[in-house]
């Protein structure tokens, strides 16, 4: 099962892409567990949990390398949410980045 955390801005715009995520994953047959984290708890989310794998909503992308730096201590994937993919209907955009990454 892949571990998957969203970061953005508040936590809650990332529920809908968490949401659509989930529902493709389902349909693919995908074992995989999201959660979605507001950028003030994502130090101690990332810090404090065993993800596969960290993504980085579109609004807060100007933060990414920060993000960065705490998931590269741990040795997590991290990567940016194209704007496109940022919606209810990007989950089988990011499916298959985290497929592929």
């Amino acid at each position: 099962m892949k571990k998957i955390l969203i970061v953005c801005s508040g936590g809650m715009s990332s529920a809908i892409v968490e949401k659509a995520l989930k529902t493709e994953a389902d349909k693919k047959g995908v074992e995989l567990e999201a959660s979605a984290v507001g950028s003030p708890q994502a130090q101690d989310a990332i810090e404090n949990n065993d993800w596969d794998m960290i993504l980085v909503a579109p609004q807060v992308r100007n933060r990414f390398d920060t993000f960065k730096g705490y998931a590269d201590k741990k040795g997590i994937t991290i990567e940016n949410i194209p704007p496109r993919d940022y919606s209810p209907l990007g989950g089988p955009h990011l499916l298959k980045l985290i497929e592929e990454s």
